[in-house]
């Protein structure tokens, strides 16, 4: 076997290495950096919606994964600027082949009642969170991990014992893949691949989430729960790295409307929040130190519904290509959203790790040129002289709100459309684009790990998250030939140019993360592509 030994993060090992002593006062001062620490060490943030889930087996977005990431750790963690560091496991090895991954664990990781985390609880996860019984929507992932017998176990076909995850010993867990997967333990750092207390979950059912009942391992635990209102965890003293955490508190609180939570942040009442819709360059402006934008790992898109029985005028790729080719997707980066988000003709984000744009021909013509071009596609459907009626659903959220008026405008002016708008509570919205209760919707897609296929993935027919239920054969060929290929961009570049031409999807646009930040608040990990933060990363400085 080859050894791959992941060493603690520099500031990790500063801040054990100095150890509680540093701020036995009260958190006189930081560390690492010196800073005088604020005597309240609390953080309190906006979410738009609440999660479905905050069990890593059942959760399913980018909010519970923030919640998630506090609660639990998994095997391998992420540094500020997205690399691999430890978590539970201190070092992992491949055997040659790429086939096989042997994870040692610390020996002092705890969970919050004092039990030892131990490989046991990761394989319990895995094959609970693979296993038909639970019905996770997130379940293609651990088919996506490439673990052995994950699709036989997801369809029901093999039991979850024979999931490709084993304990060796309390500290060693064996995962077996069916191929290899340069980027394999990058995929260990979500939140799926956490582990769960099983003595809980047995003990209280569905109920084991609530605070009170919740064991979990991460940095801090659940302390109140209101549904539809808040969120908030203390730190874990049972945690074995509690002496370098710094925030004592986290609260998210759920505020549906962006202008409301602005105005609460600059009251003072909340360390982070959104920023609205076109408001960046002004917010930036008068707040410099404050509101930043950088570029986060996501796509935002609408999709078609091409199950059988959906609307006719949708399974025409010609109407789906024209209604993609009217959008004027400058106007909604560069006037609508104004906060440092670009124009997307590709699904994968530009800035993913190893991708190389492909030259999609649409995004090299001016939008005259796509409008004519739309034009044209619709004359050969049948509706040169409009006619068509779309409905088109997002969830709750001015910003939504905000893109989906525009985008409807430009669909009447080029080309006649008449579009119904309408907005959804998060949950009900989730659950009408997966049972395909919709002709047109909103998604987006933030990466799972830093590759081009944590995107192109969806796409193919088989993943848990093709809403659209696109099928093309050649698609599903050239995503898995990519998973072994020493050079895989030909295949990724195909498979866009197959979303450019079946359009199946629209890319709108590629996300920035934008942001108010208080100036009070440190160690927030703008060089992480993903934004994928912890808790016990940050600090408040004092005034």
């Amino acid at each position: 076997m080859t050894l791959k030994s992941i060493l603690t993060a520099t500031t990790a090992v500063s801040l054990i290495a100095v150890g509680s002593a540093a701020w036995a006062d009260g958190h006189a001062t930081h560390p690492v950096t010196g800073e005088t620490l604020a005597s309240d060490q609390s953080f309190t943030y906006r979410d738009l919606d609440e999660s479905p889930s905050i069990d890593p087996g059942t959760a399913e977005d980018s909010a519970g994964g923030d919640i998630l990431r506090d609660l639990f750790e998994g095997l391998m963690n992420q540094a500020p600027d997205g690399t691999l560091v430890p978590g539970v496991a201190t070092s992992f090895a491949s055997s040659d082949d790429g086939l096989v991954y042997t994870f040692t664990l610390r020996d002092n990781a705890k969970w919050s009642n004092g039990d030892t985390v131990t490989a046991g609880d990761f394989e319990y996860a895995w094959k609970r969170a693979a296993s038909p019984e639970l019905a996770s929507p997130y379940s293609w992932f651990i088919e996506l991990m490439s673990l052995e017998n994950a699709s036989e176990v997801i369809a029901g076909d093999v039991d979850p014992s024979e999931l490709g995850v084993t304990a060796i010993d309390d500290t060693t867990l064996e995962v077996r893949l069916t191929q290899p997967l340069p980027y394999f333990a990058q995929m260990t750092t979500h939140f799926t691949t956490f582990p769960v207390h099983q003595a809980t979950i047995e003990a209280h059912g569905d109920d084991w989430t609530k605070p009170g009942n919740m064991v979990s391992n991460g940095a801090y635990v659940l302390s109140e729960h209101v549904p539809q209102e808040k969120l908030v965890r203390v730190r874990n003293e049972s945690y074995w790295d509690n002496d370098a955490t710094i925030i004592d508190s986290v609260t998210s609180l759920i505020i549906n409307d962006e202008a409301v939570a602005l105005t609460r942040y600059l009251a003072g009442e909340l360390d982070r929040t959104d920023v609205p819709a076109g408001q960046f360059p002004r917010l930036q402006a008068e707040y410099p130190e404050q509101a930043v934008s950088v570029p986060l790992a996501c796509s935002y898109y609408y999709m078609f519904n091409l199950r059988d029985g959906a609307p006719e005028e949708i399974q025409d790729a010609n109407v789906r290509k024209a209604l993609s080719l009217a959008i004027d997707r400058d106007i909604i980066t560069e006037n609508v959203l104004a906060g440092g988000q670009e124009s997307a003709y590709t699904f994968t984000h530009w800035a993913t790790a190893g991708f190389e744009t492909p030259n999609i021909p649409m995004a090299s013509m001016t939008q005259e040129e796509r409008n004519a071009m739309a034009k044209e596609l619709m004359a050969e459907a049948g509706y040169a002289d409009g006619g068509l009626e779309i409905d088109l659903v997002y969830n709750t959220s001015e910003s939504h709100k905000s893109v989906a008026i525009a985008v409807s405008q430009m669909w009447k002016q080029t080309l006649g459309v008449e579009t119904t708008l309408a907005n959804q509570e998060w949950q009900t919205f989730l659950e009408a684009r997966s049972n395909g209760d919709y002709e047109v919707a909103r998604g987006g897609w933030c990466a799972d790990y830093n590759e081009a296929s944590t995107f192109l993935d969806l796409m193919d027919s088989g993943s848990g998250y093709n809403d659209s239920k696109y099928v093309n054969a050649e698609v599903d060929a050239l995503l898995a030939e990519a998973k072994t290929a020493d050079n895989p961009q030909p295949n990724y570049d195909r498979v866009e140019e197959f979303i450019a031409q079946d359009t199946p999807i629209i890319p709108i646009y590629h996300y920035a993360s934008v942001k108010m930040f208080a100036e009070d608040l440190k160690g927030w990990p703008f060089d992480n592509f993903q934004q994928n933060w912890y808790s016990r990363q940050l600090y408040k400085v004092a005034e």
